[in-house]
């Protein structure tokens, strides 16, 4: 586990759409002047609260989950406007889900434990191939030339798409220390974003050298009456359409998504709205 450091800003800002008002941020590691966003709240939406979110992806007006823990994890099709599942494949008890990508029709999820991942055809949800990989996986995503893989440390594994074997490895680092306990990733207009475990913390980082260029501060965004009589868990899940330069999230048994928009930096005074 990582010392948070807390960060005195030199302004107090007002409240974000939330209703919290942002006064002192903490991220999982010392700011040293990385930008740290705040969020805007643009919609929300329903989401299964039964669904440990490992894995968010958007594709052709539809949300992709997979979804974790043994005997309760799976692979779905996931209406945005009413949350329904319109399509969902089980993975035996034995596996535990994790992230998720899409490449040229196809879905890949990994699994946390088991070093095997699995294809499906996206359109019918047929399991048309598997894959392996060395220790745990976390998050996954595509970057438009290599699979991205975080597998709970601070690095990043660039992987064949036909071989799965790692092209290059990143260390991520933040002013200079190094970020573990990565998570669920996203690939956003050229930078890598992924959740950092435990936490409400997005990071922002370089895939060319790893170094985090922004955090994104999400304390705050399930409500208490929301996480009231729930057994939430932590936030993870990004999603990103890129056709509407949408940004989602979501939470582990969360019972919304969410679309936001970025607001800030907060660290630097009174900042544009955050690229989207």
């Amino acid at each position: 586990m990582w010392r948070s450091i807390t960060i005195t800003l030199a302004l107090v800002f007002g409240c974000l759409s939330c209703g919290r008002p942002v006064e002192r941020l903490s991220p999982p590691v010392e700011s040293g002047g990385i930008p740290v966003y705040g969020y805007r709240v643009v919609a929300s939406y329903p989401h299964d609260e039964r669904a440990f979110t490992q894995g968010l992806l958007f594709h052709d007006g539809y949300l992709y989950e997979s979804t974790g823990l043994h005997g309760r994890s799976s692979v779905r099709k996931v209406d945005l406007e009413t949350g329904n599942v319109l399509r969902r494949v089980d993975l035996p008890n034995r596996y535990f889900g994790e992230g998720l990508a899409h490449v040229d029709g196809r879905l890949y999820q990994l699994t946390w434990k088991s070093e095997t991942g699995f294809i499906y055809d996206v359109e019918s949800f047929s399991r048309v191939g598997t894959f392996e990989y060395e220790g745990e996986g976390w998050g996954l995503t595509w970057d438009g030339s290599y699979f991205v893989m975080s597998d709970g440390s601070e690095r990043l594994r660039f992987m064949d798409r036909e071989t799965f074997e790692p092209v290059r490895t990143v260390t991520v680092r933040a002013a200079g220390r190094p970020v573990s306990n990565l998570n669920e990733l996203a690939y956003l207009k050229g930078e890598i974003w992924a959740n950092v475990f435990p936490g409400d913390w997005i990071a922002r980082i370089d895939p060319d050298t790893g170094d985090v260029v922004g955090w994104i501060d999400l304390r705050g965004i399930l409500a208490p009456g929301d996480r009231a009589g729930r057994q939430v868990d932590v936030l993870n899940g990004i999603a990103y359409d890129e056709e509407g330069q949408r940004i989602f999230v979501t939470g582990k048994l969360w019972p919304k998504l969410y679309q936001i928009e970025l607001v800030g930096p907060l660290n630097a005074g009174f900042g544009r709205p955050g690229p989207g």
